[in-house]
């Protein structure tokens, strides 16, 4: 994903299998705003099951999955466990924040690599 990019194409390990039978695997996420993160925390849902967060995060930011006009709750909710935990480590991988990189050289060999630096105060 280059850095402008805000949508990711996506290949489910199982897929969904809707009432038809038809396995839909292809789709794409977007990246997720702070809406996406505060609305859903509103959600009578939420407040009885904070687990259920994780399905509601998933619909606001998946436009697209196979033929489906719509992905809603009851999809997210239908997954196979093995595409819920891809779509969760999707969302965490394109939401993260990139640390800094920093060109350096070893005092000792005189290699140059590159490395990720922490944020500074």
């Amino acid at each position: 994903m280059s850095s402008f990019d805000t949508q990711v194409e996506f290949e489910l390990p199982k897929g969904y299998v809707d009432e038809n039978g038809q396995v839909h695997k292809h789709g794409i996420m977007r990246l997720a705003n702070a809406a996406d993160e505060i609305l859903p925390l509103n959600d009578a849902r939420v407040k009885m099951n904070p687990g259920y967060l994780s399905v509601l995060l998933l619909e606001r930011v998946i436009l697209k999955l196979g033929t489906l006009p719509k992905v809603d709750s009851q999809i997210i909710e239908n997954l196979f466990t093995a595409d819920m935990a891809f779509l969760q480590d999707l969302y965490q991988k394109i939401n993260a924040i990139e640390l800094p990189k920093v060109d350096v050289v070893c005092p000792k060999c005189s290699n140059g690599f590159t490395v990720a630096t922490p944020f500074f105060e």
